[in-house]
């Protein structure tokens, strides 16, 4: 299936270095990453209200075995939150995008379903 975004989304653990191809940072976790002040994430945005609900994020617990059951449940939450993906789709019509996160899992992570998300399922990012 083909691209719904007009640029980029790129991935990025919140601890690692800002680059200059990140394009707009912005975390995308519920939660603030442990020992990082906001000097050094050098984030555009926290779109916190993109984040999985506490009660799901605690139901997963980055176990890969819940994997697509996250997937499923996570994308109703998004589903239901219309104002915080225009916020995002706001950001990308501007340019790239970076999606930050603090989980150690770089592929069982919100940002990872959120990005999938907007490139493959309902996300409609370039509407």
């Amino acid at each position: 299936m083909a691209s719904r975004t007009r640029h980029p989304i790129h991935l990025k653990r919140a601890y690692e270095e800002p680059e200059a191809g990140d394009g707009q940072r912005l975390l995308v976790d519920g939660l603030w990453p442990r020992g990082l002040r906001k000097e050094t994430l050098q984030a555009e945005a926290w779109l916190k209200a993109l984040a999985p609900s506490t009660a799901l994020r605690k139901w997963f617990g980055h176990d890969p075995a819940r994997w697509d059951g996250f997937r499923t449940r996570y994308f109703a939450e998004l589903e239901a939150n219309p104002e915080a993906l225009a916020r995002l789709r706001g950001y990308l019509v501007r340019g790239p995008v970076t999606l930050l996160y603090a989980a150690h899992d770089e592929e069982h992570n919100n940002a990872v379903a959120l990005r999938d998300y907007l490139l493959h399922g309902s996300g409609n990012a370039g509407a």
